[in-house]
């Protein structure tokens, strides 16, 4: 369940941080009843856009392959890039 707290919860920066990295996820923080800013660890945020990262290869993959229709061998494409990298 996600964490909501009061802009004034940002006063004691330690307690937020300590939360932040107890609960590895963001904490919402409201003002005036409102969503306002979301506070994570970098961790959390390092997690997060490496799962973007990996979604949008996904996504950009799955187009070159509706507009190609082309399909790679994965061993061969494992075997290039053993070549490119280590010799």
């Amino acid at each position: 369940m996600p964490q909501i707290r009061p802009i004034t919860d940002l006063r004691n920066t330690n307690e937020i941080s300590d939360l932040c990295h107890a609960r590895k996820e963001p904490i919402f923080i409201t003002k005036n009843g409102y969503g306002d800013l979301v506070v994570m660890s970098i961790e959390a945020y390092e997690s997060m856009l490496e799962t973007a990262e990996t979604d949008a290869a996904i996504a950009e993959a799955e187009e070159e392959y509706k507009r190609t229709g082309q399909l790679h061998d994965a061993h061969e494409a494992l075997a290039a890039l053993r070549r490119k990298h280590f010799g």
